[in-house]
Order: C-alpha cells, then structure tokens, then sequence
C-alpha cells in the first residue's frame, strides 16, 4: 500500500475492560479504509504501554507504531502513545505532548480527542469502548463540535459501561452498536459521510496547545474559563470553569484537567491521604504522652500523670472518630 495522508481519522479510548474490546475492534480494521488510527487505552502502569501495542499486532496485519516525535500520518496505520506522554495530532502529524495530566491521565483520552477535531474537524470519527468514569466525553464533546462523528460501543454488552454511557449523556452520539459492527460502521462513514468544513472553536484549539507544552496562563484560562472556589487537587492552583458546556470541566493554569466526576474524586483520595496522616499523627502523640505518664509515675508526679493520661483518653476518643470518618470515605470511593 503506497503512503499517504489518510482522508480520516479515527480516534479509539478505554480503560477498564478494555483489551479485549480494543482487540476485537482493530481485527476489523482494514487496509482499504482510507484513514489512520489512533489508540488510547487508560493504564495505571504506564509501562504497559509499549506491552499493549506488541499485543494489538497480534490482531491486525495493519502496522501498529508508537511514536516517538513527530511522525507523519500514514494511511492504514495504528498508532500508539509512548508512556507518560499525550499522543496529539497536529499539522497532519502524530505528536508527543508534555502537557500535564488531563482527567488524572497521560496520555489521555480526551487530549488525544480534542486534538483529532481540532486537526480533522468533521474527518474525525471518535470511538469509546469500555472503561469506568466519564474519560472521554468532554474529548467527544468537542469532537462533534467541530462536526466530526461519535461512536460509542453498545453499553449493554460493555464490561464496564460508565465510558459509553456518560458520552450518550452529554451530547447525541450517531452511532450506538455492538463491537462485532464497528468495522462496517467505520467502513460505512468512510464512503459515505459528505464532510463540510469547520471553523475550529478556539477553545479546543487552546486546550490543545496547554496538553502539547504545558504552557498555561491565567490570562489564557480567564479567555476559556472562569474561576471558581476550587483549588487543583494537583498543584493547590484555583480551578477556572471551562466555558464551552457539557461536560462540566475545570482547569488550573498550570493545565490539570478534570470533571465532575473525576474532580470529586481526586479530592477524596487527597483526603484520605491526609487522614491517615492525622491518624498517624496522633497515634504518635499518644505514644509520647504515655512516656510523659510513666515518667510521672516514676518520680511519684501523680497529678501529673493523671493529666497526662486524660489526655490520651481523649486523643483515643479522636482516633476513633477519625477512623470512622476514614472508611467512610473508603466506603464512597467504592462506590
């Protein structure tokens, strides 16, 4: 097959669940759609990266690359992210971003995304599979905003069904189907879809800019956003509200990214962690003022001792009242 700069692109995201869907879906591609494709699947062990990719060969004959810097795009190839880094696409290239974490992950779904519709426009076709949360709604949000085509694997048979469901909650997808369908879905918007020219929002294409260099400012995000009481559960930075709607997004200006969903959730897991720190704290507290009372008691201080004694009585009172509300929190993180 002669190389060339394909006519779409097609933008896949999962996480949880998502090896074997992901497998599924790139054995019905093939070497006759005119377009390139590109992959993101969420991994807490960014090492696996590279593992995923060796892997998803094994089911295609179509050219499976990690990239590595700029690397033009190619018809009929699938590509992947290196570890830690975003995977954008910009000028009609496959780029490395060094931005920073956008909805708790890098690379991410949602950067990979925006960055499709801000370089194809209605030539993007995005695809959610599986995965948990709401990763990849606000990617697609901006995908059919700059006229590109949403499709989300049938939450029905999804192992995890979050992902497709929260896009089918933000705006309206085209395309609802069974994995076994998507190849001919993709075949059938290749041939037929009859694209008219977007002009990119320039909020999409800021976004963009801040997950390729990290470079933020607050003068950029009071352009994009507005500021709210909320600081970054990343750097302490204020929160600015992104202004383009659903889904409900926040952004500091160092670029932190989050939702809704995945702001709560952050935060809870920055409380706990400062929970079990006061919790630590204060078991050590106890242990010294148990010095203080045997000392006491030693040279005969028995006011003293008893003093210091109430007061582990009390410290005891608070430690369990913390450790209630630490698995409570537990408890709703769970949830």
């Amino acid at each position: 097959m002669e190389n060339e700069t394909p006519k779409f692109v097609v933008v896949i995201g999962t996480s949880a669940g998502g090896f074997f869907a992901l497998a599924e879906l790139i054995s019905q591609l093939r070497d006759d759609m005119d377009a390139a494709f590109f992959v993101v699947m969420h991994l807490s062990n960014n090492g696996m990266q590279s593992f995923l990719l060796n892997q998803m060969q094994n089911y295609t004959t179509l050219p499976c690359e990690q990239i590595a810097g700029d690397t033009e795009i190619e018809r009929g190839t699938i590509y992947f992210p290196p570890s830690n880094k975003h995977l954008i696409i910009k000028d009609r290239k496959a780029i490395c971003g060094n931005g920073p974490r956008d909805n708790r992950w890098r690379p991410s779904i949602d950067v990979l995304f925006r960055s499709a519709a801000a370089a194809f426009d209605g030539h993007t076709i995005g695809i959610i599979l599986t995965g948990m949360l709401d990763d990849g709604a606000s990617g697609m949000a901006a995908i059919k905003r700059c006229g590109g085509t949403a499709v989300v694997q049938d939450p029905n048979e999804s192992e995890y069904p979050d992902m497709p469901l929260s896009v089918m909650k933000e705006i309206e997808v085209d395309y609802c189907v069974p994995l076994t369908e998507m190849g001919s879905v993709i075949s059938d918007i290749i041939n037929s879809k009859e694209v008219v020219n977007t002009i990119i929002p320039t909020d999409i294409i800021k976004e963009v800019q801040i997950a390729e260099t990290g470079a933020a400012s607050i003068e950029l995000l009071e352009e994009i956003g507005k500021p709210t009481v909320f600081c970054c559960p990343d750097c302490g930075g204020v929160l600015f509200e992104m202004k383009n709607g659903e889904p409900t997004r926040f952004k500091c200006h160092t670029g932190h990214s989050y939702t809704l969903n995945n702001l709560l959730l952050k935060k809870n897991k920055n409380l706990e962690a400062s929970l079990w720190v006061a919790l630590r704290i204060l078991e050590e507290r106890k242990r010294l003022l148990k010095r203080l009372v045997d000392k006491n008691q030693e040279r005969g201080f028995k006011h003293s001792a008893s003093d210091y004694s109430e007061k582990i009585e009390q410290l005891n009172e608070y430690v369990e009242s913390l450790k209630k509300v630490l698995y409570s929190t537990q408890d709703e993180e769970e949830d």
